[in-house]
């Protein structure tokens, strides 16, 4: 089973199949950029992939997947790569063009469309779902609603069927009590953060918490490769 690229450096041992990794992000930070880069790897070292653009174009992602020499076309006809756009939806009047995507956030539609798409699936411990923002689903529902939707539909979906999910979501934007609701229900809590006490800025990563497996906790700075990858400075 391929690897998740960067958190696994940190931690001794693979990720266990149908864990949680909530993302906890900057907004300044590169966290879009690293999620693309965690999407590629996974997929040139033969995973299959889903991921849930929310905070970007679906057109962004797969030109930035081509860039980091990933065969979208021919993953995506062998169902290899889902792209399932939530971005349009987001736009008010525009409707997406996507085999996969939703044409509402509300909580009530995303329920139904969950239970209709993935609910029912079967289990697949080689698969990993990006969701890259879920802090869009603020804009079109209570918190408190959102929140519930993500702890009991969208985590035990990952349990169940032994997906490795990771969540981004924006620091600072939501209550104190959705961070600790969704860091509660999570195997895994990383910091993605713009670090900016030195001469230059940095997007630097760390483990904040991980069950059941040793990790690191300190801070790591990313560098960018001359071919877009990125990896964590020594």
């Amino acid at each position: 089973m391929p690897h998740v690229p960067l958190i696994e450096a940190l931690i001794r041992g693979p990720i266990p199949s149908g864990s949680n990794v909530l993302v906890e992000f900057d907004p300044a930070s590169r966290w879009l950029d690293t999620s693309l880069a965690m999407a590629a790897d996974w997929l040139k070292n033969g995973g299959r992939i889903s991921y849930l653009a929310e905070g970007q174009p679906p057109d962004y992602v797969r030109t930035r997947l081509k860039a980091l020499n990933v065969d979208v076309d021919g993953l995506e006809n062998r169902d290899q790569f889902w792209l399932t756009d939530l971005y349009t939806a987001s736009i008010i009047g525009q409707k997406s063009k996507e085999k996969f995507h939703v044409d509402s956030l509300k909580v009530g539609d995303m329920a139904i469309w969950m239970g209709k798409e993935v609910l029912h699936e079967p289990p697949a411990p080689d698969f990993l779902v990006i969701a890259d923002n879920i802090s869009v689903l603020d804009r079109f529902n209570e918190e408190k609603n959102w929140i519930e939707l993500i702890l009991s539909r969208v985590y035990p979906m990952g349990k169940n069927r032994l997906l490795t999910q990771i969540t981004g979501i924006l620091e600072g934007a939501h209550s104190q009590w959705a961070y600790k609701q969704l860091e509660a229900a999570s195997d895994c809590i990383i910091d993605f953060r713009l670090d900016e006490t030195g001469p230059e800025t940095r997007d630097v990563i760390r483990i904040r918490s991980m069950r059941n497996t040793i990790f690191d906790r300190k801070w790591h700075a990313l560098k960018t490769l001359p071919n877009g990858e990125l990896e964590l400075e020594n």
